[in-house]
């Protein structure tokens, strides 16, 4: 046997080859810088849960009873406008065969767990108040969340939208933040596992840089874990998307989040008009919206944070014909950006509950089935119609597990057909990465 021939272990022939255990660990060397620049900046997704939506509710609006009482307003809605399953579905299109299963869901989403994801809005949705008021209000906000937290009536994900780090009003923003944060540490102990902040309005990776430096300065002389706070930045300008040299800002932005960054939030209307669409045409099914939604999910894959949709400002409000329009609209809306992968919108309105939660529970109820089977195959190599990789496993089981984290279907129902359990579904939605050696 020459120096370079080797005997497989699994087989007794000989196996030749030419390269030495020296050149594999030279090249090991060579890429070793890259591959903890891969690791570092595009670990996977988190595998969190990922809230379907985001609710807007401004600061000085925020009660104790806010999602009970978003809740029961969808729910209101409902039993004037579509009292039942099938005037539901005929309103929205939904499959026969789903009515009954989409709309018992629906409502008892809406009695259970109304919001996912909550944000008190100190920003665009704030107005008419001083700065004593505003004061006031992120005291009270960070009381009443905090309490939430306590109680067990908290939405899984609350934070707060601060102003932005534009010059005018970046004292302001700061101070809210500083009172809220503040606040939710005086009156609740340790931070909540669901603490969400948003970073609107940017237009410069320097300006996610000021607000890393911002977390890290609060952390430390609150004794905080360093990179305990986190938060989404709200792609609203159009310098965010390209910047003036011609690469994509917000590429830039993730990259100076230094980890902390969770989401990316595309703001319909701001940045809408930042191009110049009219009024009537500012929507998120708008191609300027399309074009800047691919950059921000090219920008985000593989680096953990998530891309979210933006809203609609067409309320479902007035008499019945309205409505079934307005929710016809915000169901295509939801509809569409699912199929697109932006699993996650901004809902404005108690009226976008229903057709937020009907849309996402008939997306998943729709392929459950025939993806935990697919998976199954998979999982048992034992082919099929349809022949996947790994790469479209775990895509199989990020989307069942996103299905069952939002109540569309349940775990059993996964289990029965793919024979895989959540830690199984886990598994294959996060695999862990593991070294090749020579």
């Amino acid at each position: 046997m020459t120096e370079h021939q080797q005997r497989s272990p699994e087989r007794s022939e000989s196996v030749a080859t030419s390269l030495s255990p020296a050149v594999h660990r030279e090249i090991g060397e060579l890429l070793a810088p890259v591959d903890a620049d891969l690791a570092r900046r595009y670990p996977g997704d988190p595998g969190t849960r990922h809230p379907v939506h985001t609710v807007y509710v401004p600061g000085n609006a925020l009660t104790a009873d806010t999602l009970r009482t978003w809740g029961d307003r969808a729910l209101a809605a409902l039993d004037e406008h579509a009292p039942d399953a099938a005037s539901f579905a005929a309103v929205l299109g939904i499959p026969g065969d789903l009515a009954e299963q989409v709309h018992d869901r629906v409502r008892d989403k809406l009695r259970r767990e109304p919001v996912e994801d909550l944000r008190i809005d100190f920003e665009d949705g704030y107005t008419g108040r001083d700065d004593d008021g505003q004061d006031a209000d992120a005291a009270r906000a960070a009381r009443l969340v905090a309490g939430a937290y306590r109680n067990g009536t908290a939405a899984p994900y609350t934070g707060i939208r601060p102003h932005c780090l534009e010059a005018a009003v970046r004292d302001r923003g700061i101070r809210t933040l500083d009172i809220f944060l503040t606040g939710l540490l005086e009156h609740g102990g340790p931070l909540p596992d669901g603490l969400v902040l948003t970073l609107p309005k940017v237009t410069y990776a320097e300006q996610v840089a000021a607000f890393v430096r911002l977390l890290d300065t609060f952390e430390r002389t609150r004794s905080l874990p360093p990179g305990r706070l986190r938060f989404e930045i709200q792609i609203e300008t159009s310098q965010a998307v390209l910047a003036a040299d011609g690469t994509a800002t917000v590429a830039r932005m993730i990259d100076a989040a230094a980890g902390r960054a969770t989401g990316l939030h595309y703001g319909t209307f701001d940045y809408s008009a930042a191009l110049g669409v009219g009024a009537a045409h500012q929507a998120s099914d708008h191609p300027a919206a399309d074009h800047a939604k691919a950059v921000m999910q090219v920008a985000a894959a593989g680096t953990g944070v998530r891309v979210c949709d933006g809203s609609t400002n067409v309320l479902p409000t007035g008499p019945t014909e309205r409505v079934h329009a307005a929710w016809r609209l915000h169901y295509g809306l939801v509809r569409r950006a699912l199929a697109r992968a932006y699993y996650q919108g901004w809902d404005l309105h108690p009226g976008h509950l229903p057709t937020r939660y009907a849309a996402v529970f008939a997306f998943y109820r729709e392929g459950f089935a025939p993806a935990a089977r697919r998976l199954a195959a998979y999982a048992d190599r034992a082919g099929g119609d349809i022949l996947d990789e790994p790469a479209t496993a775990k895509a199989l089981a990020a989307y069942l597990l996103r299905g069952i984290d939002c109540g569309a279907v349940d775990t059993a129902e996964v289990t029965a057909l793919s024979g895989l359990d959540r830690a199984g579904l886990d598994a294959f939605a996060a695999p862990r990465r593991t070294a090749s050696t020579p």
